[in-house]
């Protein structure tokens, strides 16, 4: 599999599982929504004080498992890249709730629970890709 075709598979895929790695070396896993940008890059929320931030801002090496609505029987992919930590007010790229929901009724309401959750934004820069066929 080749990035671009991982980028086609994230405009229509957004539930995975986000691997970080704990100060001790062991794997930290948790459920996420991701979307892709323009530029290519795979963007995450979280509040800001989760383990996840705290452990991609020790180390920003992640992967992504990003399957499709059914468990069994779905594609996937998975995602090795490097992620970026966006804090306010630049997290506020209302993008990644579009992808994932449409219009919001009201954006100055979102803005503000955005704010008062401290949530940060992640862009991750794809680095590798895959399953790989099997020969």
């Amino acid at each position: 599999m080749e990035i671009v075709e991982a980028e086609e598979f994230l405009k229509h895929n957004h539930q995975g599982v986000l691997v970080a790695r704990k100060r001790d070396g062991s794997l930290q896993m948790t459920l996420v929504s991701s979307v892709i940008d323009g530029q290519g890059r795979v963007i995450l929320t979280a509040r800001e004080r989760t383990y996840k931030v705290k452990n991609i801002r020790r180390n920003p090496q992640i992967s992504l498992l990003v399957f499709g609505d059914r468990f069994h029987g779905s594609n996937y992919i998975q995602i090795d890249g490097r992620a970026e930590i966006v804090r306010h007010p630049e997290v506020m790229d209302i993008d990644w709730y579009r992808q994932l929901n449409g219009e919001h009724p009201k954006w100055d309401e979102y803005r503000e629970k955005v704010k008062a959750e401290g949530r940060i934004a992640m862009r991750v820069t794809i680095e590798k890709v895959g399953p790989q066929n099997r020969r």
